[in-house]
């Protein structure tokens, strides 16, 4: 697996952060999950530091979409991560609304990522 540097990981958080806060529930499951995804790219940092980090990036930025381009440098096996943890986090409640699935679309779009195997992710973990 490809590293990310730790000001990719604080960008990506940002992202994962402002997906959980799309529905205006931004939960301690869905905290946990974004330390989750941090844990597994900065071993030994502090990923409630990071997170703190994270969420003032998505508290200030209107333009959260431009750690878009973090993700798109990235090879298929990261942005298939990402989008994983994006979805863990989008369905930790059980419920997609149309905002998050649109955001979904936008990031996919974003970062070349094919819709179909976006959807086998989401299919995966709603399964799981």
């Amino acid at each position: 697996m490809n590293k990310l540097d730790k000001e990719s990981v604080v960008g990506i958080s940002a992202l994962l952060v402002h997906a959980a806060n799309i529905d205006e529930i931004y939960s301690d499951h869905e905290k946990d999950l974004v330390k989750d995804f941090i844990k597994s790219y900065l071993k030994n940092e502090d990923a409630s530091k990071i997170l703190e980090e994270a969420e003032e990036i998505e508290n200030n930025s209107n333009q959260l979409l431009n750690y878009t381009n973090v993700i798109k440098k990235n090879s298929l096996e990261i942005k298939k991560d990402i989008i994983e943890h994006l979805w863990k986090v989008i369905i930790s409640d059980n419920s997609v609304d149309q905002y998050e699935a649109n955001l979904m679309r936008r990031i996919c779009g974003l970062i070349y990522f094919p819709d179909k195997e976006c959807a086998e992710i989401k299919l995966k973990l709603l399964n799981s």
